[in-house]
């Protein structure tokens, strides 16, 4: 029997259908066809709808009333449908034609194409109870060992987040092919068991760029940036295509590391290879350049962007607005608009933070109003908690307290959060005992909290507070993460944590330190050292504070770098009160530009000032 997509001529007038042909041109052809009698013969029908169906979405509405006034449609017509919706804003419609496949009166039966395009379908649609219908049907039809449809399901069930059920499907299959090896290692890096996807990818013998690709990404977005480097650099050394999908990954793991050597090398890379910079690539670039705190070189490639969406324009407001430059953020947001792009839900958080950073209170109030009137745009959790953070950073804690209880849906820990950092900033230790509570009903080992609650108590110098706290934490085992800030030189990533003395050059790390303190106490500068643990001596607490992950990173920058280059730190925790006020003077007696990005901001230190404007 021939396939329900097998190759048949097409007739010349149905070859002149392409994405651009308009509805009017398609019905001056199908009553053209109809004249000459041609669409009497069903194939020639079969292939009239599916041109029309796969050549422009916009043109399905067509294509279905076509197919409707005929009562012995082709399966290569219906097939061609379910396949056109798959790929559509309405996938579900695809159901409506697989029914008509199974009600037709000329009893047609399903296909392995049909079954391919419905499992595409339930990936689309997210139907975690659809898909395993489909699957048990195609196995009442013999398709379960289709390789095509074998790969399907393993992206399907993937797309689920169903990770047991492509295991199940990957060890039922006696030899895969490299497709349905390369679908699985997707699937496993995808849904984050890297072990098993990594043993399968290096065990494969015909790795194509999908399996890189996938491997790599899987390594990025599970926060595993410095595999994901190792074996981008691995797949070039193979000689493997790079491609747009590639250079996203890597720009996804350079933004984590905030290695911007590494995030230049690989914008040289795309330029070297005249990899075309698309909306995707080039909102990546500008989104790694924003993390690594090179907001000049990021709205550089912003504006040198042929073509932009609402997602570019966000992604660059985004990093304005988290490296301090509210102002320009709001500035880029009404040349958005002049632009007629629509902002979306990212273009408001974006916004309210641009406003938050410089302390624009009403302005911020005017744009979260505007969501709703002016856009449609229903306010998210994550905009209230920008709204928290707007009211807490100018100080006005009990209408920061307001938004969260006035908040149409359960708050929150980083609304919480939000209030709580306002309360250990303005030393209002009610509402910060009320917050960190929150925050601990809602998430109960959130050491931030405890960690926040017991400087808000050492500040006041209540020190049974910060016992309780500590001994409240013990009970419960939560424990402090601890620190680990990152630094790049010359391409390398190094990372220090709190009181580690494995790096390799550690002696002279310390003989720095030793400076560093030296140079403080001669500026005139005494550690505060309220928030340490308050039962050691004050000698130990100054060394305590001396060994802070980001206080031992900038030694090594400096001497590692050289003179005129900024040490650019990533902190995987908040910048503590001491290595802020610290980092600053640093700035200063040593002439050096500091960048730290920690767990919320960036701060940029030089000479002696901070980017944070006292807020942190």
């Amino acid at each position: 029997m021939m396939s329900s997509l097998g190759s048949i001529a097409k007739h010349p007038t149905i070859t002149l259908i392409d994405a651009l042909t308009t509805l009017k041109e398609l019905k001056q052809v199908h009553a053209q066809l109809l004249a000459n009698g041609l669409l009497n013969d069903h194939h020639l029908l079969g292939q009239f709808v599916a041109t029309i169906a796969l050549h422009n979405p916009k043109n399905l509405t067509y294509s279905d009333q076509l197919l409707t006034n005929y009562d012995t449609p082709t399966l290569f017509s219906f097939n061609s449908m379910i396949r056109a919706y798959s790929k559509s804003s309405t996938p579900h419609k695809s159901f409506h034609f697989y029914n008509r496949i199974l009600r037709s009166l000329n009893n047609l039966s399903p296909d392995n194409y049909t079954f391919n395009f419905l499992i595409r379908t339930c990936a689309q649609l997210l139907a975690r109870e659809t898909g395993p219908s489909v699957h048990g049907a195609l196995v009442k039809y013999g398709f379960e060992n289709d390789p095509h449809i074998q790969s399907g399901l393993i992206f399907m069930y993937a797309e689920l987040g169903c990770l047991n059920s492509c295991h199940k499907v990957f060890g039922g299959i006696s030899s895969p092919d490299v497709v349905c090896q390369t679908a699985m290692v997707s699937a496993c890096a995808k849904c984050g068991d890297l072990g098993f996807a990594r043993d399968l990818f290096d065990e494969m013998p015909g790795r194509d760029s999908i399996a890189w690709n996938a491997m790599i990404a899987g390594y990025a977005q599970r926060g595993k940036s410095r595999e994901a480097l190792s074996l981008f650099y691995l797949m070039q050394m193979e000689g493997v295509k790079v491609n747009e999908v590639s250079m996203v990954s890597v720009l996804s793991a350079c933004s984590h590391l905030g290695a911007l050597d590494q995030g230049r090398w690989a914008h040289a890379y795309i330029e070297k290879n005249k990899l075309r910079v698309t909306v995707n690539l080039g909102t990546a670039l500008i989104d790694m350049y924003a993390k690594c705190g090179a907001m000049d070189k990021a709205m550089e490639v912003f504006w040198g962007m042929k073509e932009k969406n609402v997602f570019t324009w966000s992604s660059a407001m985004g990093g304005l607005a988290m490296n301090g430059f509210g102002e320009k953020c709001l500035e880029l947001f009404s040349l958005m608009k002049k632009d007629g792009v629509q902002p979306n839900e990212v273009t408001f958080v974006a916004v309210l933070r641009g406003c938050s950073v410089v302390g624009l209170v009403d302005e911020g109030k005017e744009h979260f109003s505007s969501m709703k009137t002016s856009y449609g745009i229903e306010p998210e959790i994550e905009h209230y908690g920008c709204l928290v953070d707007l009211y807490g950073r100018a100080g006005r804690v009990v209408e920061a307290l307001n938004v969260i209880n006035s908040m149409p849906m359960q708050p929150h820990a980083a609304a919480w959060g939000a209030l709580l950092n306002a309360c250990r900033m303005y030393k209002n230790l009610e509402l910060g005992e009320l917050a960190s509570r929150k925050i601990v009903e809602l998430e109960s080992k959130n050491h931030g909290a405890y960690v926040l609650l017991s400087n808000i108590y050492a500040d006041s110098k209540k020190w049974d507070g910060v016992s309780n706290v500590r001994q409240i934490m013990k009970s419960k085992g939560v424990k402090k993460i601890p620190g680990c800030s990152v630094i790049e030189v010359d391409g390398e990533v190094h990372e220090f944590f709190v009181g580690d003395k494995s790096h390799p050059r550690y002696n002279e790390i310390e003989i720095m330190l030793g400076e560093i303190s030296r140079r403080l106490k001669l500026f005139g500068y005494v550690a505060n050292t309220n928030p340490v643990l308050f039962d050691i001596e004050e000698e130990e607490k100054e060394d305590a504070l001396c060994k802070h992950s980001e206080k031992v990173a900038i030694a090594f920058g400096l001497i590692s770098l050289r003179e005129g280059v900024p040490i650019r730190i990533v902190k995987n925790l908040r910048v503590c009160w001491d290595c802020h006020e610290v980092t600053k003077i640093i700035s200063k007696v040593f002439n050096r530009e500091i960048i730290v990005r920690d767990r919320n901001r960036f701060h940029h230190f030089k000479d002696g000032q901070c980017s944070c404007r006292g807020y942190w």
